[in-house]
């Protein structure tokens, strides 16, 4: 069973389609990535999913109930991305108001906020007022409010946000050990290294279509370029190589083999094992979460949506227009 399904979903506002035919799925136990510029659509599709904007066609679930069920929501943790928690409340205040909210017994509020306030960094500021928190720490209290009632589900948008670098592995390291206790994770960032550290997939929206969707290894991947070494000591024998029809490039001591349309690696390996080369390095070569998501927007104006690149198709079909 999906925890969080999509199928053809669409939304319009006006003349305006914020989203256009979205169809995706997630698995339990996944940290699943949602990217995009602003305005792609990724907020839209989050709001349908908690049934704070309804669809305008289409179909939504979540925990295998339509998507705005009130009793699957209770199973449902949320962290928006411009949360205002009021400046008057400490950390504790806060999550006792939100464990009541929740539920939450008085027994195990008292027991719990400090051990959730220890979980992500902040609990020896408990007791001290919201407006004196940096913006990490407004982060941090974010993240333990949307894990204080222990949901089957947590929807985290732009977590890291003002966060510095360890903090941001301290929350990458949390977000594994939800992953591991059967937590699922839809998580929204732009910052795509840290998507490509702990999603296990990853979709991309791109003017409210879905663009690409998978693995963040099978995104990464640029199919056709391996990069190859033989032993030290030895010469890779390019120009054999490249009269075979691949095109070769020295890369630090190794060498960048990009297939021919039609061709694979084999006549390139059998050409080394000929000549009684030694094999010490062959991989197919990747490219960063980012360099793909730059190529599929390479088009967008700062800040806003563009039309995909060159080759670029949304999922499922060609290219719809606007």
């Amino acid at each position: 069973m999906a925890v969080i399904e999509t199928r053809e979903l669409r939304k319009t506002y006006g003349k305006i389609e914020a989203l256009k035919g979205v169809s995706l799925r997630v698995e339990p136990g996944q940290v699943y990535g949602l990217l995009g510029q602003n305005g792609a659509g990724k907020t839209t599709l989050i709001k349908i999913l908690l049934g704070i904007v309804q669809k305008t066609a289409g179909d939504a679930t979540l925990l295998d109930h339509a998507a705005g069920d009130a009793a699957t929501r209770r199973r449902v943790g949320y962290l928006p991305e411009d949360h205002a928690f009021p400046v008057y409340h400490s950390g504790y205040s806060l999550m006792d108001f939100y464990g009541q909210l929740y539920g939450v017994s008085a027994d195990d509020r008292r027991k719990k906020i400090p051990e959730m306030l220890e979980q992500v960094g902040i609990a020896g500021r408990m007791h001290s007022k919201i407006r004196t928190y940096s913006k990490g720490m407004k982060q941090r209290l974010g993240i333990a409010q949307a894990m204080f009632h222990d949901p089957q589900v947590i929807f985290l948008d732009e977590p890291t946000d003002g966060v510095d670098p360890v903090g941001r592995r301290e929350i990458r390291d949390l977000m594994q050990r939800l992953k591991e206790d059967g937590k699922t994770i839809f998580l929204n960032s732009h910052l795509l290294g840290e998507v490509e550290l702990i999603c296990d997939r990853v979709a991309i929206l791109q003017r409210g279509e879905l663009v690409r969707e998978g693995t963040v290894a099978d995104l990464t991947k640029q199919v056709g370029l391996f990069v190859i070494g033989v032993a030290d000591g030895q010469q890779f024998p390019a120009d054999d190589v490249i009269r075979l029809g691949y095109k070769v490039t020295p890369a630090a001591g190794r060498y960048e083999v990009e297939l021919p349309e039609g061709k694979g690696i084999d006549p390139v390996l059998a050409l080394l094992s000929e000549k009684g080369l030694r094999l010490r390095h062959l991989v197919e070569k990747k490219q960063s979460l980012e360099d793909l998501f730059v190529s599929i927007v390479d088009a967008a104006e700062p800040g806003t949506d563009g039309r995909p690149g060159k080759g670029v198709r949304p999922v499922g079909g060609p290219r719809r227009r606007s």
